[in-house]
């Protein structure tokens, strides 16, 4: 493993995957289990995507958190899909951790038809985050740099708004076919509920798992470009503890 620091971000590059996800897991759990102990709760927001499955799966085995003591949040969700589509962040999260976990409290997103009920949603879900701080955030990075769906078109790294329903990318959309969760371009929702850039910086502290060669660029802009929207991403170097979690692949040497 190697360790580097870029402005105030903790850089780890593991020698595989499944290392880096089981690193970022064991750092996640000790976070979750001090602040239980500190304060007799702890509220963790979690991203969904295949990028997150190996940091997910350790997390779940792990027996040393009182889950009863969780208050789970998702970082965004998809409009506009059925309420039984597979596709949902929310049926993935529950499928790869929450389902095994069961957290005392939790809060999903949820499916909603239109935008004006992702728009009622995102004000809902904004009042649920505002109770108290985030203790951990847990994210990845998108091809396009964004976190969350918070893409370099919509993403403000002085957003107003807590949660809010954004229009996707177009880079963002093909993603999501590259990852196998949709078969078509078309097929990819154009809008979602997302928790904007400032509510994701909030987090106590931001673990951001990172792997796979198609991810590269993304992290090159993250740690050597401008702090700037157009890779929204590089504004993790401004967290005062935030660490991010990279494979060979991904770091690129």
């Amino acid at each position: 493993m190697s360790d580097e620091q870029v402005d105030q971000l903790r850089v780890r590059v593991y020698p595989d995957r499944k290392t880096m996800g089981e690193a970022a897991a064991a750092d996640a759990a000790a976070a979750m289990i001090e602040a239980i102990r500190g304060r007799g709760a702890v509220r963790v927001a979690f991203a969904a995507a295949p990028s997150q499955n190996e940091f997910l799966a350790a997390l779940a085995a792990n027996r040393e958190i009182d889950w009863s003591k969780v208050t789970a949040f998702q970082l965004d969700e998809y409009v506009d899909l059925p309420p039984d589509a597979p596709q949902l962040f929310g049926t993935f999260l529950s499928g790869a951790l929450f389902d095994r976990v069961r957290p005392g409290t939790l809060h999903l997103i949820g499916p909603t038809g239109s935008l004006e009920e992702g728009q009622a949603r995102a004000r809902e879900y904004a009042a649920l985050i505002d109770a108290a701080p985030l203790d951990i955030v847990c994210l990845g990075i998108g091809e396009n740099g964004h976190l969350a769906f918070n893409d370099p078109p919509v993403a403000d790294f002085d957003d107003p708004q807590r949660v809010k329903v954004v229009e996707l990318d177009t880079a963002c959309r093909r993603q999501q076919v590259n990852d196998g969760a949709f078969l078509a371009f078309d097929d990819v929702p154009t809008h979602a509920v997302t928790l904007t850039i400032p509510t994701l910086m909030s987090g106590r502290r931001v673990v951001c798992i990172v792997p796979g060669p198609a991810k590269r660029t993304a992290v090159r802009e993250t740690l050597h470009g401008p702090i700037s929207t157009a890779c929204p991403a590089s504004i993790l170097r401004t967290h005062p503890d935030a660490t991010l979690y990279l494979d060979p692949d991904s770091h690129g040497g």
